[in-house]
């Protein structure tokens, strides 16, 4: 009896140094995607504020000083909101006509949608391991934050065709 109860709390401390080590894991995960979410939206805010300087004349003084504005927004977020000042220069960058929207603005674009979703794709798998009953039990983890998803509308579900109207 006394073996079986030892074997099973060496199984269980196993599991949870498993556990442990799977959610240093996923936190890592989540860090590295942030940064290099971090460099793809200043990469995008950088190709923008260049547009709104050089295409001054040709975008309008109204329509350039909105981008410049939606840039500098997007670099130091008022009220803390990152999502919602990404979200107004992406649409601004959207919006530019195709003469003045450089191939690299869309390329930095699109890997803002991609660097988007793997940060996502981390933080739910952080989140879904963080909230089973075994690491809750144990509190695994229980001192650090939940990650939170970063949501912001990066156009890529149009361009791949998995957006909310359906699958190409």
């Amino acid at each position: 009896m006394l073996l079986a109860v030892g074997v099973v709390l060496v199984l269980l401390l196993a599991w949870a140094v498993f556990t442990l080590a799977r959610l240093r894991r996923l936190e890592g995960r989540v860090d590295r995607a942030w940064e290099a979410l971090e460099g793809a939206l200043t990469r995008r805010a950088e190709l923008a504020d260049a547009v709104a300087r050089e295409h001054a004349e040709d975008l309008g003084a109204l329509r350039a000083d909105a981008l410049a504005g939606a840039v500098a927004d997007a670099r130091r977020p008022s009220g803390g909101d990152r999502e919602v000042a990404e979200n107004a220069l992406g649409r601004l960058v959207r919006e530019l006509p195709d003469p003045l929207r450089a191939p690299e603005l869309d390329d930095a674009g699109w890997r803002v949608g991609l660097a988007r979703r793997f940060y996502n794709d981390a933080v739910r798998d952080t989140r879904a391991l963080r909230r089973r009953p075994g690491p809750r039990t144990l509190r695994l983890h229980a001192r650090r934050p939940l990650p939170r998803f970063f949501d912001i509308d990066d156009g890529l579900d149009a361009v791949v065709g998995t957006g909310p109207v359906g699958r190409a």
